[in-house]
């Protein structure tokens, strides 16, 4: 079942990704509204649970972390996921970080490294993680900043959405 779900999930994804903001608000509202489903912030809770579960019950950060796909090599996962945008490429060295190596944040010097490992450097990733940032949900979220000039050190955390997202990428390529 769980299967099932993670593959809907990244057909999913994978549908509404090329999509700007407002169009995939409008095609996750409206495939909301044709199967009855109601939306809201609470009650996110992992698929598969059973009657005597809480449903308002969120899946927690390291609920997610047990039940990712293991990847040795930061390779293996970007290959899995398939990234098409800079955005979604930092996202995906983001869940690197986090996910996989188990950091509780990154900075954006470090998932520019990664990505110019295998060929995908990003030419502002600044730019990159500040788009993640601002979609609504946010996908990643901003923890704090070294200094005061535009071009000092941000560290960054990804966001339960953002981890999310970046499964069903890697179960839409699977």
């Amino acid at each position: 079942m769980m299967d099932q779900e993670i593959e809907a999930m990244g057909t999913v994804a994978g549908a509404v990704s090329p999509l700007d903001e407002d169009a995939q608000g409008r095609v996750i509202r409206w495939a909301a509204e044709r199967f009855g489903v109601t939306l809201g912030t609470k009650g996110r809770g992992r698929p598969g649970r059973g009657e005597d579960e809480d449903p308002d019950e969120e899946v927690t950060e390291r609920e997610i972390q047990e039940e990712a796909p293991e990847f040795e090599h930061f390779a293996e996962l970007f290959d899995a996921a398939g990234p098409k945008t800079d955005v979604d490429r930092v996202l995906v060295a983001g869940y690197w970080m986090q996910v996989v190596q188990g950091g509780p944040s990154f900075q954006a010097l470090e998932l520019n490294n990664e990505l110019k490992n295998l060929g995908h450097a990003i030419g502002n990733v600044t730019d990159a993680l500040t788009n993640n940032k601002e979609r609504k949900p946010a996908r990643i979220l901003q923890l704090r900043k070294a200094g005061t000039t535009r071009q000092a050190r941000k560290t960054y955390k990804l966001t339960h959405e953002g981890m999310i997202f970046v499964q069903g990428m890697i179960a839409a390529k699977s």
